[in-house]
């Protein structure tokens, strides 16, 4: 079975079978995720086992803090079957990456269309040019291909089995096939956040940094986490409740101007433990991550086309989700193509009906 996957569709390795193409680009965020047993477990059954352990650190345990201002943070539970993992967004997409075949990732390629023109094929056109800034790695591109500087994009097409949409939650594909109306909802709060690099004094006040991931949370109804990340630096996000930022086209992020990073490092101090506060203030340039979801669908599947992780169920991250969620799917459409490889109508039925019930309960409960 040949598979064309638009987005971050490349756990599909070693279980579908055939062929698999993916267009994206890599994340230049050094921010920082959590995984968990579920989504582990499908990495691992990929082969993946090693690759993973070398690029993350364990978070066996999740303590909940209560903030103190003027002091040490007090606790207030703690679940030591956590069973998580933490690592940097950029080492989970080379992980992908180096373990598909050369060639299999498409840098450089934007999804302009999926068609289906009847028959046993799904056809994806593409534009080839690199966004101008983005970071493709050296050598990805391939012969024929456009330079990653060329200013005018060539359109190509790749025709196949099956088509999977991992465009994010401003997923066009999302966009063509499900009626009006189904718009993204801003949540009503952001996201503060960055990894800065190696801050002794929150590791002397968090000392299960490395092993655990710290909740703080204050009375004045927001919340910040903490957690370690391979390289001796620390992810940390704070959730704000504030008006919808401007953003730009389809982006959810936002570059914050000076006046707002001293009104964030002043607010830090009134709400935070000290030794939080201090290294949020020693981060030069954190960034706002506006948070959305959408209404969960109870369809993804449309002919030989099919939506998998935020194109199908953007949800809030509280919880370590979103990629959860994706990972999750990569492995249930996996199994599915396996399970029917001569029978897609029928393997996509499956995996909608496994993941379907699934990911809407979790969509619900992250906005409990």
């Amino acid at each position: 079975m040949s598979v064309t996957a638009a987005g971050a569709g490349l756990c599909l390795r070693g279980r579908a079978g055939g062929m698999l193409r993916c267009f994206g680009l890599t994340n230049s965020l050094e921010a920082g995720l959590g995984l968990g047993e579920r989504a582990l477990d499908v990495l691992r059954g990929f082969g993946l086992a090693k690759e993973l352990e070398a690029v993350s650190l364990p978070m066996g345990t999740e303590v909940n803090l209560l903030a103190n201002p003027r002091g040490r943070p007090v606790e207030l539970h703690r679940d030591e079957l956590y069973k998580h993992r933490s690592l940097h967004w950029s080492d989970l997409h080379r992980m992908l990456i180096d373990a598909l075949p050369r060639g299999t990732v498409r840098f450089g390629h934007t999804v302009a269309g999926i068609e289906q023109p009847g028959g046993d094929a799904v056809v994806v056109t593409a534009s080839i040019a690199a966004p101008r800034g983005a970071k493709v790695p050296e050598g990805d591109f391939q012969a024929g291909e456009a330079d990653p500087g060329a200013r005018e994009p060539r359109m190509e097409e790749f025709r196949g089995d099956l088509a999977v949409a991992a465009d994010g939650q401003m997923s066009a594909t999302r966009r063509r096939n499900v009626p009006a109306g189904d718009s993204r909802r801003y949540s009503g709060y952001c996201a503060w956040r960055e990894a800065p690099a190696e801050a002794a004094a929150a590791r002397a006040a968090y000392p299960e940094l490395g092993r655990a991931l710290y909740f703080e949370l204050s009375d004045a109804r927001t919340h910040a986490v903490l957690y370690d990340l391979p390289g001796q630096r620390l992810n940390w996000l704070w959730y704000v409740n504030q008006p919808e930022p401007p953003l730009k086209s389809h982006s959810v992020t936002v570059k914050a101007d000076e006046g707002k990073i001293a009104d964030m490092y002043a607010r830090a101090a009134e709400t935070f433990s000290p030794a939080l506060s201090a290294l949020m203030r020693a981060t030069q340039a954190p960034f706002i991550n506006a948070i959305f979801d959408r209404e969960p669908l109870q369809r993804w599947a449309f002919g030989r086309c099919v939506l998998v992780g935020e194109a199908a169920h953007p949800t809030t991250p509280h919880g370590l989700r979103s990629t959860n969620m994706a990972i999750e799917d990569a492995g249930g459409l996996a199994a599915a193509l396996a399970a029917h490889p001569r029978d897609l109508e029928a393997a996509l039925a499956a995996f909608q009906r496994t993941r379907i019930p699934d990911t809407t309960r979790e969509a619900y409960l992250g906005n409990a």
